[in-house]
């Protein structure tokens, strides 16, 4: 219990940016929201102190969340066994408190910098390589979620806004000494118990086949086949179009020209910096750096001023050395002052946006100019990378206006050589292949597609790849036939009424028992009592529903008088629990009253932000249509 309480009182940015920013769903489950899909219907479903709450966002939404049940349950997801309605409603909920939640951080004038918006996305450990930010891996990350960068950005800007509203919240939460020593006592407490298993017989159950068919007709939702889709689509490749273009040898050579002419040469510098910043005034700095600049003329070597005196923690120790860099790296007045330099020349004081400088130009490198056979692969396949890029763009809008116009892909297919492919079944929770894709997905099932028959716009699976599709064929939710899904029912069956005979059997055993007509230490059904002496909250090697159980009994009334209890298992079998004692624990330590201040703190801070939450939507003006 120590170890959740530390876990849940660190910083709100690494418990829930961060996790936002991988799983997207920390929150409210459904952040995935932005319009990343191509599908266009804005009809409003809800809308929250006049803001709208569109289609394509609960559309979005709800498979979100389907989604999310997909990856929680693995194979043993079902996704005919969801209740599309209460999806729905989940969804909604959550976009609407989602809405409450940005309205509130407004009117409470709470904002977030660009600048620390940056930092966020290039700390986070997922968007980097070798423990560097890479763009690509950044891109590669939130395509798949669905996202371009703006759309990732506007949504990392709102969850930020919503986190600072939640911190200022729920951070605010205190509790009084004589709480925390409530709460320890109880967390401290250890249980002196004894348990005995009722095993259930489902072998034993006899069924007929009229029960069956009742328990089958009393749960017809249950035995549906999945709403299911199949798909024509169009695939469009960039990587098809390099065979098409070609480069002229002109064309190279203006290249290379190019590429050889922005080639310059760099030069290492070195430099003394006293920084400018509320503690030390302009006049103070330059004043410090022409001391410094007077030493040097009196011979004093650079390097040991630079290590002595230097403010610039890059550099210093290495007596100011900077390296060898090109033309725009360094300020402006930085770089004027460097290049009208010699060799082992030093400059008069300069001024750059960090403070004073002392410069010294320690070495110059002439630019190598590599010869034109050397760059002419790389520069062939620039020129053609660039023309395959326009011709993509073109043959996209091309493939996007034919799809829109026709009333199937045989013409669109024909006008761009491209070949018709069909996908296999898929659900509303994705299948294989381009149905692998949530964009694909979300189109599919889209009422434009899905119920007009219509080709859906452009989709990105990635950037070298562009789809359109329409439907096939839709397979709608059936009623699965009784033989198919008759033997899952009698197992079942036999399941519930073999745990329902044991419970009966254990309640009547604990009847026994607390009459004194069965001896407690007498062994029940043939099996010993198995006993446990100071159990804890979280004691290993104890089924987790008994040790629940366990801990919210009555305390006995004395010792030949203990309180009983059952609990059912997963397999129908059940657990007699027989408390025995309640152990008093010793005062809490200092550090252990800390560790659960700072987790009461907490819970009660998410209790007052839940608060909040309820606050916003009783005053707000929310129509749902």
């Amino acid at each position: 219990m120590l170890q959740n309480i530390r876990d849940n009182s660190q910083g709100w940015i690494a418990k829930t940016i961060i996790g936002i920013i991988v799983a997207l769903m920390a929150f409210t489950g459904i952040e995935a929201i932005f319009q990343a899909s191509g599908n266009n219907n804005k009809q409003d479903v809800a809308k929250v102190n006049g803001e709208a709450i569109t289609q394509t966002e609960l559309g979005q939404a709800v498979d979100m969340q389907r989604r999310q049940l997909m990856q929680q349950l693995g194979k043993d997801f079902d996704a005919s066994l969801l209740d599309e309605k209460l999806l729905r409603e989940a969804a909604l909920k959550s976009l609407i408190d989602r809405k409450l939640l940005l309205q509130g951080a407004a009117d409470s004038k709470f904002g977030f910098s660009e600048a620390a918006l940056d930092q966020v996305i290039l700390q986070t450990p997922e968007f980097q390589v070798e423990g560097k930010f890479n763009a690509d891996r950044f891109d590669q990350v939130i395509r798949q979620l669905g996202y371009n960068r703006l759309q990732f950005r506007q949504m990392l800007t709102q969850e930020m806004l919503i986190g600072q509203v939640r911190a200022g919240i729920a951070g605010s939460g205190f509790v009084t000494d004589a709480e925390v020593l409530a709460f320890a006592r109880l967390e401290k407490q250890t249980r002196d118990f004894a348990t005995v298993n009722i095993k259930a017989n489902p072998a034993a159950v006899k069924l007929t086949d009229d029960e069956v068919k009742a328990y089958y007709d009393q749960h017809a939702k249950e035995f549906m086949t999945p709403d299911q889709v199949v798909i024509d689509y169009l695939e469009l490749k960039k990587s098809s179009f390099f065979d098409q273009v070609s480069v002229k040898d002109e064309e190279l050579q203006a290249a290379y020209q190019k590429e050889t002419a922005n080639l310059a040469e760099q030069r290492r510098a070195a430099h003394i910096l006293i920084e400018v910043n509320d503690k030390v005034s302009d006049a103070q700095a330059k004043a410090k750096i022409e001391e410094i600049q007077a030493r040097l003329a009196k011979g004093e070597k650079f390097e040991a001023l630079a290590k002595e005196f230097s403010q610039d923690p890059g550099s210093a120790n290495s007596g100011g050395d900077l390296g060898f860099a090109g033309p725009g790296v360094y300020d402006p007045d930085f770089e004027t002052a460097l290049y009208a330099l010699h060799k082992d020349q030093v400059s008069a004081p300069v001024r750059s946006t960090f403070g004073w400088h002392l410069i010294k130009l320690l070495g110059v490198e002439a630019p190598q100019v590599p010869t034109f056979a050397s760059l002419k692969d790389k520069l062939t396949k620039e020129l053609k990378t660039q023309q395959v890029e326009q011709r993509f763009v073109e043959a996209t809008k091309q493939l996007e206006d034919a799809a829109f116009e026709a009333s199937d892909l045989a013409q669109p297919a024909s006008d761009l050589k491209l070949t018709v492919h069909t996908s296999a079944p898929f659900g509303r929770e994705g299948g294989e292949g381009v149905a692998a894709n949530r964009a694909v997905v979300t189109a599919a099932f889209s009422p434009e597609v899905l119920n007009e028959g219509a080709n859906s716009g452009a989709i990105e699976l990635d950037p070298e790849t562009i789809i359109v599709l329409r439907a096939k064929e839709h397979r709608k939710p059936a009623q699965l036939p009784l033989e198919s899904v008759a033997a899952a029912i009698r197992t079942q069956m036999a399941k519930e009424r073999a745990s329902a005979a044991a419970k009966t059997h254990a309640d009547e055993l604990i009847a026994s028992l607390r009459d004194g007509k069965t001896p407690l230490n007498q062994p029940v059904d043939g099996q010993a009592w198995k006993v446990t002496e100071a159990a804890t909250r979280s004691q290993e090697a104890i089924d987790p529903a008994v040790l629940q159980a366990l801990f919210r009994m009555p305390k006995p009334a004395a010792k030949d008088k203990p309180t009983f209890t059952t609990v059912t298992l997963a397999d129908g079998s059940l657990v007699i629990v027989r408390l025995n004692g309640v152990n008093e624990a010793a005062a809490p330590t200092d550090e252990e009253k800390a560790q659960y201040r700072r987790f009461l703190a907490s819970r009660i801070g998410q209790q007052d932000f839940a608060a909040y939450r309820k606050q916003l939507e009783t005053k707000a003006d929310i129509k749902k249509y």
